[in-house]
């Protein structure tokens, strides 16, 4: 009686253990910066393989650090109780605003008690940018808000709406900036973004149905995995930690194709004349990364990933643990004439280790195309991308230098098939640079008081042929052997958060890009030019 009154017990507390997940996004890097800087100081321990985190997972990690706020200094415990102003609404059962229950930011709505949260605020922003070559600005406008019910589910949504003057992101585009499906407008371009989700939490895992970015790889200037740069997608999520030791993730992802199925265009006719209704190709992504810690700050990570191109989701590729190439070889391979048929398959390895006090080291390889008989030859390559990285935090109080080099191998991210690209939108989905290229990345950011960062960087990019273009063999095309795009830049950031998620900033960029510029260069950015933008905003 006794052993069944005690599984009684476990199944009860673990019904009230609080694991919503609401996912916070990446472009809020000010958190993701003081998380990374607190892990550092070996603090708190953090997987940055995947990102991003939930609300929840943030709060719990603030948690931890607000338990040796002692071991701090001034500048590091006023960020951590600025942010707990937020982040307390997940370590809080209920508030009150009468009694104060605890110290919150402020919230256009917000409410909670022991079953239901729920919140709402405004997202309003405007970038204006100075050049050489004329003056152009950015803004955006629109809601978020997300909502915690019982102890195990969360929903979220955010809608922004933008305006460009001048556009800044189209898919070839060499920048960071996330890409946009911009509508037909002259003198300009609008798009739109919503992402939101659903997700079902427990004490060890999730699982969601997301419209969302995501980043894979650890790195501080552009993932090489998974960049999040593309318009955000469709996918579920499948996130596991069974162990300490132990991490699984997992995403099935509805992309989008731009490949126009001729075979399913619908032509009507109607009051307004005949018309034609065109119809894309379907197209998915499947991918998983296991991540081991053998050790203490010592994170370990491999995966593979399958972009393909069927009549619906197939079975296989939604199995979480499978080695996507080996299923593609059984269901696909190639046909009678030998002709392939096969869809696009990647593997990835990812490093992370902070066993040396105040500096974060890390590696990703991204493999697109292996052939072992490569190995022995000097004529032909596979294509591959590889990043190296360190960090080091806090030598100097308040200050973190940061270094990086990514270089990626011609037609890594390429494919011959256009609806199984590494894309979605025509974007790609892993480094901005996309292939045939590599980047030289160093910056020195000091925070000199709460919320307020001040960064210097310096950027040298180089970007060679694009054999995709060019055509003919797509082995033995050597690296880099012309430069055809080079970015060269020198730059200053000032921003400073007054409340939370509420910032003002000022960017200076001393820029020197050469090569193809109509093709990858936004035109406000051609040549040699000093560029000024300053702006505020609230929410992202």
């Amino acid at each position: 009686m006794k052993k069944y009154c005690l599984v009684l017990a476990l199944l009860i507390i673990h019904s009230l253990i609080i694991a919503q997940e609401v996912y916070y996004h990446t472009s809020n890097q000010t958190v993701y910066e003081l998380l990374d800087e607190f892990a550092n100081l070996g603090i708190i321990e953090l997987n940055t393989a995947v990102k991003p985190y939930s609300r929840n997972f943030i709060a719990n990690k603030l948690k931890e650090v607000k338990a040796t706020e002692h071991s701090l200094n001034k500048r590091q415990s006023d960020e951590l109780n600025f942010y707990l102003k937020d982040f307390n609404k997940e370590l809080y059962t209920s508030y009150k605003r009468k009694d104060k229950t605890f110290d919150k930011r402020f919230d256009i709505l917000f409410y909670k008690d022991t079953l239901f949260t729920f919140s709402v605020n405004p997202i309003l922003g405007t970038e204006y940018f100075i050049n050489d070559s004329m003056n152009f600005y950015h803004r955006w406008n629109g809601l978020e808000a997300f909502s915690y019910v019982g102890n195990h589910w969360g929903f979220y949504a955010s809608l922004r709406d933008n305006h460009e003057s001048d556009i800044l992101s189209r898919e070839d585009y060499i920048t960071q900036r996330i890409g946009a499906n911009y509508k037909d407008n002259e003198g300009g371009g609008d798009y739109s973004e919503m992402r939101g989700g659903l997700t079902y939490a427990w004490n060890w895992g999730s699982f969601g149905i997301i419209k969302d970015h995501f980043e894979w790889g650890n790195n501080y200037n552009g993932a090489n995995i998974f960049s999040g740069r593309a318009p955000s997608f469709a996918h579920i999520t499948l996130n596991l930690k069974p162990v300490s030791w132990f991490e699984f993730n997992w995403v099935h992802g509805w992309l989008v194709s731009e490949v126009i199925d001729s075979a399913s265009t619908m032509v009507f006719t109607n009051a307004y004349g005949t018309d034609q209704r065109d119809q894309m190709f379907d197209k998915y992504l499947a991918a998983n990364l296991f991540t081991f810690k053998p050790f203490k700050n010592l994170y370990i990570s491999a995966g593979n990933s399958i972009i393909y191109s069927s009549d619906g989701p197939q079975l296989q590729y939604l199995i979480p643990v499978m080695f996507y190439k080996s299923v593609d070889h059984t269901y696909n391979a190639t046909d009678n004439a030998g002709r392939n048929v096969g869809q696009n398959s990647q593997m990835f390895f990812d490093i992370s280790s902070r066993n040396i006090k105040k500096v974060h080291l890390s590696a990703t390889l991204f493999i697109d195309e292996l052939s072992t008989s490569r190995f022995f030859e000097d004529t032909v390559w596979n294509f591959w991308s590889i990043k190296a990285s360190m960090k080091i935090s806090g030598l100097i109080p308040n200050t973190f230098i940061t270094t990086e080099y990514t270089k990626s191998m011609p037609l890594t991210y390429k494919h011959n098939i256009p609806t199984t690209t590494f894309e979605s939108n025509g974007y790609n989905l892993g480094h901005y640079l996309m292939d045939n290229s590599q980047e030289i990345y160093f910056s020195v950011l000091i925070k000199p008081f709460k919320t307020l960062s001040l960064k210097l960087s310096y950027l040298h990019a180089q970007k060679g042929k694009d054999y995709d273009d060019l055509g003919g063999s797509r082995l033995g095309n050597p690296f880099m052997d012309s430069v055809e795009w080079e970015n060269k830049t020198i730059a200053f950031r000032a921003s400073y958060q007054i409340v939370n998620d509420g910032y003002v900033f000022f960017n200076y960029l001393n820029s020197n890009i050469s090569g193809d510029l109509d093709k990858y260069t936004a035109s406000v950015f051609h040549g040699k030019q000093n560029t000024i933008s300053f702006g505020a905003n609230f929410g992202f």
